[in-house]
């Protein structure tokens, strides 16, 4: 399992690729498949932990991501005969040395970000297979293997039956995840706003998110732990009203295994995530955000859990994998 150095696997806060190679790493060991975990040195894993890489580059300035990447990718493809199948959660890097080996490769897409990344898919598709994390963020002009939502430990969510009057922001401080655009539905409503995640891009974050902070809306930073839980389980609604077409997003089945419904702009895989009128509600502007707050009090907590029970547990998240690879490794 290639695990992205970026951060820890698992992450201490944010990390969400590194979050979900943890996870699933993790109920694959528990199921007795035998991995391997390639991710930085103080990583976390049951499996068997390898790596060259001391710690995430995004956490220690003083590390070259280019250097270290480049390094983590050696240790593993030098070792590939020793595997059965190698598992790409790291982004397209990786591709590059497929096809001096001949062990199977699987790569995870987590977002297809661009067109201009297609240069380094497209023509290892016969080499790779494909995985895109949701129906919405499949490329047209490339072949998959599978689609596979992303899942989580439904147990380690507590289940919040009531909330509070607060809404919630969860997400990088950047223009894609619409934090701004949380603030105007805030200001507009007189509603207190609770905003947690890291701050991405500095600029935007100095134009649009602190001016407006005062003793309604508020601004805590990265959270992990009991906090992170608290945050996502105490809201009464949690505003995803993102500028981008969003390939998964964790957090928006975080907050509804928590018992928290999520108003969402309808982009990318919110609708696959979100049963609108049940679990959430899918907007197409901050107007039409405004008013659907008034909606949120007649949404069922328990069915939020509940959808998030049946279709994005980890369980059925590897159940998924181990069947592709049982099936790769068969044609192979």
């Amino acid at each position: 399992m290639l695990a992205p150095i970026a951060w820890r696997t698992p992450p201490r806060h944010y990390g969400p690729w590194e979050l979900v190679t943890s996870l699933l790493t993790e109920a694959l060991v528990a199921r007795g498949v035998e991995v391997t975990l390639f991710a930085t040195r103080d990583s976390i894993t049951a499996g068997t932990l390898d790596g060259v890489v001391p710690g995430g580059y995004a956490e220690n300035p003083e590390l070259d991501a280019k250097v270290w990447e480049y390094a983590h990718l050696a240790h593993l493809f030098e070792q590939a005969g020793s595997f059965d199948l190698i598992h790409n959660q790291a982004d397209f890097p990786a591709h590059a040395f497929s096809r001096l080996v001949d062990t199977p490769m699987v790569t995870t897409i987590h977002g297809f970000s661009s067109p201009r990344i297609l240069p380094m898919y497209k023509p290892f598709e016969d080499r790779v297979h494909y995985v895109a994390i949701s129906a919405a963020d499949r490329h047209p002009a490339l072949r998959y293997a599978a689609t596979i939502h992303h899942g989580i430990r439904l147990d380690e969510f507590p289940f919040e039956p009531d909330g509070s009057e607060d809404l919630l922001f969860f997400g990088r401080m950047h223009p894609d995840k619409g934090a701004a655009e949380a603030i105007q539905v805030a200001r507009a409503t007189g509603r207190r706003l609770n905003l947690y995640g890291i701050v991405q891009d500095q600029g935007y974050f100095d134009r649009e998110v602190a001016p407006f902070l005062d003793e309604r809306i508020a601004y805590h930073g990265p959270v992990g732990g009991a906090e992170r839980l608290r945050a996502l389980g105490s809201a009464q609604v949690m505003l995803h009203l993102i500028n981008f077409d969003e390939p998964f997003g964790l957090s928006v089945i975080e907050a509804m295994a928590c018992g928290t419904p999520v108003i969402a702009i309808d982009r990318g895989s919110m609708r696959e995530l979100i049963a609108h009128g049940e679990t959430g509600l899918l907007v197409d502007s901050v107007g039409a955000a405004i008013t659907a707050l008034g909606q949120v009090e007649g949404i069922d907590r328990a069915a939020c859990r509940a959808r998030v029970a049946a279709c994005f547990s980890v369980d059925a998240m590897a159940d998924r994998y181990i069947d592709l690879y049982r099936r790769i490794l068969g044609q192979s």
